[in-house]
Formats: C-alpha cells, structure tokens, sequence
C-alpha cells in the first residue's frame, strides 16, 4: 500500500478516531502562536553556500529523481522549475522506469530520462541529486542508484520527506539532517545516528543536504543557484518567482499536530459526500511551478482534488519543457469548478492566491491545514 504525505481515506480517519478516542483529540495542543524565526548569522550562511558549491562541473549537472508510480509533486517539479528557469545548470527529470511519472497528488509527467538512460550518458555522474518524497522510502532501484551517485562524488539533496529515502540509502548515519516536521520522529527511530537539527529550513553535511517540508523546495532551489552562480543570479531568479528573501531560517515549533489540525483533517475527511474536483486548464508554456503549487494545495483539502484537462491527450510542455500529461481530455470544464488559469503567474504569488482561495471557498481552518502540510507559514 502507498506510504502517501497526509493522504487518508474518510474510512481511515472515522477508524483512527474510533480507535484513539476523543480523550487523544482534545489533549492535542492548540494551535501555536509563535513569532518570526531568528535570522541566520552570516558565517552559518556562508558555511552553507559552501558546503553546496559544485562538486565538479562549472556548469554543473543535476538529476531529479522520480520513482514511476508516485512521486511528491512540488518536490519533482519546483526544483527542476526554478533550476531551469536560472539556466545555471543542466538540469534533468529522471525516473526509475520507462514511462510516465505518476505525481502525488497531482499530475502526471513524461521524464526526460531513465536512470539507466542517464548512466549510460553521465558514467561519471550527476554534480547534485534532488530526491523528493516517494510512495516508498525502500525501493531497490532508487537506494541503490543513490549510492552510485554518492560514492561519483554527487551532492544527495533530501528535499522534504525525501530524507527517509537518503536515509534508508544509508547516506545520513552520523550527519546532521532535517525532514518534514511531520516525520521528524519517524526518521529519528529508524536512524539513530543522525544527528536531526531543528530551526533550519535546510541542513547540509559532508555531501548531503535535507530541508523541511514541502515548501522548502523553493528557498532550497534559490541557495543551490547563489552557490553555484552567485547572489546576484539567486536575486534575480527570486524577484522572478515572486519572493521576498530566502535563507536557512526556521520555526520548528510552528508545525505540529494540533487540535485544529486534527479537527479539521477529521471534519473534512469524513465529508465524503461533498468532495470536488477542481479543473485546471492545462497550456503550452504554463510555469510547471505555479502548477504544481496550485494542484497540489488544492488537493490536500480533503475536499477536493486538483486535475488538468486539455484539448488533445497528448503531452504539453510547460515553460521550462517538462511535459505534463492531462488527466482528462476536455474543452472546457464547469465554471464553478473551475481553478484560476494559471499562465505564467509568478509561483511564490500562485501558492499565496491558491491558500486565499481555499480559505474563501472552505474556510480558514482548512486553508490553514493545507498550509502546514506543506509547511509554510501563511
């Protein structure tokens, strides 16, 4: 059974309230009324960029892996986005099959290559890996690659849940690391020896870096651009995508599992019957980060779900070539159920429109629950 970020069934979230008690909700803590992280020093920034310098190529090569029948949307396709956006880099979307890539939970993509595929190109392998969230953190082919990869000197980077799999790969025993709040604990159990950081948005040591929740695939992309081209190339590239400022800063402490958040996740889940799906009108050159943005908040509602129609079946290239699959063929969708277009929207504006969408259409609470799934401070 697929392992999926904060995706249960209404059945399995009646049973899990039925087996833990009400006495369990309400002992939840409330939620948490915490201020701004404090800013990171910058010696720590400047060990950072450092420490994520190219490890070989001046043009260096990145491989963003995706495991064929579920991968985390946001972490596959924001990376490649902003990377190819910045043209600092040549940057790939591998997968560990031939065929499509099946995104969670939304989307489905046509990779530019296998993993066999890019060995027999690249034998001396990639200069950084970017592993998302997977629906499984053991899978043979995906560990064993990675080890190839670290061992042809690559820099492994865990974006969010993708940790678990670093960490299964063995590539995380005696460093420091970070992952999605949510499997912080989950992470620390199976592997004793890392040594996990709280407060940081994104820890790298000895040749492998991790970041927290989903979110932090965008700050992520924006560091490795200004250790590979410099902060003036890292600012332009932001002021393109919309944001403000991007570091290492974080509040740990701002994401748990709280009573609202349960409460709400219960609410919502058990509403079966009043369940959307919400259509996105796909187009040749839509931004792939606004995309994946947008779909993927919307689908962690647990009261609707994001999908992309198109006029023909056949895949459409969005801005930065990846290829995207519709999920349905349509000339139009009802207005009603209709998602705003997204064209070339700056994604760091997409995923704040999308957030006050939801609060508009379900309400604050559950804006505020997809908000901490993807961890990320409204």
């Amino acid at each position: 059974m697929r392992k999926r970020l904060f995706w249960w069934s209404s059945f399995g979230v009646a049973a899990l309230l039925v087996t833990i008690g009400a006495t369990w909700l309400f002992s939840l803590p409330p939620a948490p009324d915490i201020g701004a992280a404090p800013p990171i020093g910058k010696e720590e920034s400047d060990a950072l960029l450092a420490a994520l310098k190219p490890p070989k190529r001046q043009r260096p090569l990145v491989a963003i892996l995706g495991l064929n029948d579920a991968t985390e949307t946001t972490d596959y396709l924001m990376p490649y986005g902003i990377l190819r956006r910045a043209d600092v880099a040549d940057v790939v979307a591998l997968a560990t099959e031939s065929g499509p890539v099946t995104l969670y939970p939304a989307f489905k993509i046509v990779p530019d290559m296998t993993v066999a595929d890019f060995d027999a190109e690249h034998p001396d392998g990639a200069d950084y890996v970017i592993v998302p969230a997977m629906s499984r953190d053991d899978d043979p082919a995906v560990l064993q690659w990675l080890k190839r990869q670290a061992d042809k000197g690559a820099m492994i980077v865990g974006i969010c849940a993708g940790a678990k799999i670093v960490g299964e790969a063995g590539l995380l025993d005696g460093k420091k690391a970070t992952t999605h709040w949510y499997y912080v604990d989950e992470l620390r159990r199976a592997h004793p020896a890392i040594h996990y950081v709280a407060d940081r948005r994104m820890v790298v040591d000895k040749g492998v870096a991790t970041t927290t929740g989903i979110s932090a695939s965008m700050p992520m992309a924006l560091t490795l651009i200004e250790a590979i081209a410099g902060r003036n190339k890292a600012e332009a590239v932001a002021r393109d995508i919309g944001l403000a400022g991007w570091d290492a800063s974080h509040r740990s402490d701002a994401f748990s599992f709280t009573q609202p958040f349960a409460l709400t996740l219960i609410a919502n889940a058990l509403a079966f019957w009043n369940r959307e799906q919400l259509g996105i009108d796909l187009r040749p050159g839509a931004d792939e980060v606004s995309l994946a943005l947008v779909a993927d908040a919307w689908s962690r509602t647990y009261r609707s779900q994001a999908v992309t129609f198109a006029r023909t079946e056949g895949a459409l290239e969005s801005r930065n070539r990846i290829r995207i699959i519709p999920d349905k063929v349509a000339t139009s969708w009802s207005a009603e159920h209709l998602l705003p277009a997204i064209g070339s929207q700056r994604p760091a504006h997409a995923l704040d429109q999308a957030l006050q969408g939801i609060a508009a259409r379900y309400g604050n609470p559950t804006a505020d629950l997809v908000a901490m799934q993807l961890e990320y401070r409204r």
